[in-house]
């Protein structure tokens, strides 16, 4: 194991590490990848990540950190996309526990430094978040990112911070990140992808799905999340840059606030103090509402006619694009049936996939389309 990736963020971040590795340091060597098991209440419907104690399987890598091999598997109710991402990718898979703040991610990374001697250390950010000061009205989810932020300015190695995508999670402005940004490290093609391209296929990372289809050249307008925020998909989407670690930490009020924390509970509570919220409390009261509706069943016929009426707004905003994480909660489905709305869309509509997104058609579709 010669390098050593940490997934700022969790989620895709993971995925974009070993889309990252084969781009810069090619296929011969594998690769730990330290990431949150933290997939959001579209697979997981317990609110923050989980820890080692919400699986079986897994594995000691060292005495603080546990591998998540193929076999692991997330303990009801809990969900997880790791086990299925640590069958299909090439690398192992570490899980970040944070529940003992950032200083328990420090020691984690201590260890695997200690242990693996890597020959390169990444901090990788998709979307640019990482940079964020704290009371940007845009920002939604600053915690794993300055949690991670915090741990790596404080582990004696040399650690790098790359962000990828800038502007592709939504929660930055791609005008406001570019003088942050230093010198391009990488820009993904469509070839960067293509090994990647099944994981894509079921992964519901929104801002690395967006990663993957400007790198194979879709430009336009994306809307994402609950929220339908508008994401621009820009030649500047594939590029991957290299930011100045202490620059970032000295930019992210959170990051310095929280370095001492040996609790999730501190992090999340300089969270709410700095940036007016924790995005835990979101997903608990996002969670608790969900247990109160109804669940509306997948009928083909009235979810085409939904979609219909769906894209025809998203043009009226200038979209071009969308996720299907998007268009299943725009169509109040649970997300445990995004995946049967994705093929259901793909078999109807083949023309609009531009994987792993949504094209919103130019014009309304005529009766007998379907």
């Amino acid at each position: 194991m010669k390098r050593l990736i940490v997934a700022a963020g969790g989620g895709g971040d993971a995925v974009a590490a070993a889309m990252l590795h084969a781009a810069l340091y090619g296929d011969e060597d594998q690769a730990v990848i330290l990431t949150y098991a933290w997939d959001r209440l579209l697979i997981d419907p317990v609110p923050g990540p989980r820890g080692p104690d919400n699986f079986t399987g897994l594995k000691p890598l060292t005495p603080a950190v546990r591998a998540v091999p193929a076999e692991a598997r997330p303990i009801a109710p809990a969900g997880s996309t790791l086990p299925r991402l640590a069958a299909e990718l090439p690398h192992t898979i570490a899980l970040i526990d944070p529940r003992h703040g950032v200083e328990g991610i420090t020691h984690q990374l201590e260890e695997l430094v200690e242990h693996l001697a890597p020959e390169s250390i990444d901090l990788l950010d998709v979307g640019g978040d990482i940079l964020a000061r704290g009371d940007e009205p845009t920002l939604k989810s600053p915690l794993a990112d300055a949690v991670t932020l915090a741990a790596c300015c404080q582990v004696n190695a040399t650690i790098r911070l790359l962000v990828a995508g800038p502007g592709l999670d939504g929660e930055l402005p791609l005008d406001g990140l570019r003088n942050m940004l230093g010198p391009l490290v990488h820009t993904f093609t469509s070839k960067d992808v293509e090994p990647l391209s099944s994981v894509l296929e079921w992964h519901p990372s929104e801002a690395t799905g967006m990663l993957a289809a400007t790198a194979r050249g879709v430009l336009g307008t994306c809307e994402m999340r609950d929220a339908g925020l508008p994401v621009p998909l820009t030649d500047e989407g594939p590029t991957v840059h290299e930011v100045d670690l202490d620059e970032a930490l000295s930019r992210n009020q959170l990051a310095r606030a929280i370095l001492t924390t040996a609790t999730l509970d501190e992090a999340e509570a300089h969270s709410r103090e700095i940036c007016g919220y924790s995005e835990i409390d979101y997903e608990r009261n996002k969670a608790a509402w969900l247990k109160d509706q109804p669940p509306v069943p997948l009928g083909p016929e009235a979810v085409l006619s939904q979609l219909d009426q769906f894209e025809a707004e998203a043009r009226s905003r200038g979209v071009t694009h969308t996720t299907f994480r998007r268009i299943t909660e725009a169509l109040n489905l649970n997300g445990s049936l995004r995946e049967d709305l994705r093929q259901l869309l793909i078999s109807s509509h083949p023309e609009q996939y531009e994987a792993p997104l949504w094209r919103i058609t130019s014009t309304c579709l005529v009766p007998g389309d379907v």
